[in-house]
């Protein structure tokens, strides 16, 4: 063989080594555009809208293990166990994979700690042990996501419950997510911040709550005043929490007065204070549905697994980890 083809032939050799490399880049560029590139490994990035963002469209890059780290950090303790850090891992991917599905522009919204703001958070010194903790939260889940047949799963979580989670049938009036239901969770009565007492004057009440006070009745409360015999609780769910309440002669849910008064749980009661104010004390931290992150770590220190942890709140659902997330972005 002369020496010209020698050359050519090592050349052809160098060329289809070349595409060999850059074809799994090739191919995800052509099906997902450039939305998404690829990182060091098979990490990529996303493109996040954040309020801050340098980028004039308030859209910016980021890696995704960073982002669903970034949003475990902002809503989970670095205290917990890795199976609970795990087990919101595939909670949080399961949400964003469920509303890219109906969005066309693939651009996430979810709030999130970055580098800068978790090692404020934590301290210089703190930093790399809790960063990589969920880090390896995000990584050693994989792909996983939850699916109740062919679809992503709805999936709630809160800090705790009042000792029992309560059932979307109930709280929605939708049978859309029947693996949403009562469990008992009777270490949440062991919660932080488990029970908590507010005072509240009449007056702040009516401001809050006007939005869906019957019209005419707040033109009349405005001159007369409320007093504690203007609320009654008149029924709750099977989980505790209210569900029927009456103010005056304006009847709403325990859900929108929670909202309105930025009440820490909807499972609460009533009591006297004095003429001016009426005593609320609340149960539970959040709405109650799903997933409740205190019971969930306590099953973790047990030993229990994630896929354990979320069978229970979820129960009639799967884990797959067979989803292509680039296929979403």
């Amino acid at each position: 063989m002369n020496r010209y083809a020698v050359e050519q032939k090592f050349k052809s050799i160098a060329a289809f080594l070349i595409i060999l490399i850059l074809l799994p880049y090739i191919v995800s560029v052509f099906v997902n555009g450039a939305d998404v590139r690829e990182d060091a490994g098979e990490d990529f990035y996303v493109k996040v809208k954040v309020p801050d963002a340098e980028e004039a469209d308030g859209v910016t890059e980021i890696r995704w293990t960073d982002y669903l780290a970034g949003i475990l950090a902002e809503e989970i303790s670095e205290d917990c166990e890795p199976e609970t850090l795990k087990a919101q891992a595939v909670v949080i991917r399961t949400q964003i994979y469920r509303t890219l599905e109906d969005s066309e522009d693939k651009t996430l919204t979810e709030s999130y700690l970055s580098r800068d703001e978790m090692e404020d958070k934590w301290g210089a010194e703190n930093y790399g042990e809790y960063y990589e903790k969920y880090i390896r939260a995000v990584e050693e889940t994989d792909d996983t996501v939850v699916m109740y047949g062919d679809a992503y799963a709805w999936t709630p979580f809160h800090q705790s419950s009042n000792g029992m989670t309560r059932s979307a049938a109930e709280v929605l009036g939708s049978n859309d997510y029947p693996y949403i239901a009562v469990r008992e969770c009777p270490l949440d009565k062991e919660a932080d911040d488990e029970i908590q007492t507010f005072a509240f004057p009449y007056t702040e009440i009516q401001s809050l709550c006007r939005d869906f006070l019957v019209a005419e009745e707040d033109e009349d409360k405005a001159a007369q005043g409320y007093t504690y015999d203007d609320f009654e609780v008149r029924s709750c769910d099977s989980a505790g929490y209210v569900s029927e309440l009456r103010i005056g002669n304006t009847i709403c849910t325990g859900d929108q007065f929670r909202d309105a008064l930025s009440l820490p749980s909807s499972a609460f009661s009533f009591s006297e204070e004095d003429d001016d104010n009426i005593k609320i004390t609340t149960t539970g931290k959040g709405h109650g549905l799903g997933m409740s992150i205190w019971t969930a770590d306590q099953m973790a220190k047990e030993g229990k697994t994630f896929e354990e942890i979320l069978a229970f709140f979820f129960e009639g659902t799967e884990l797959r980890n067979d989803i292509q997330e680039t296929a979403l972005f």
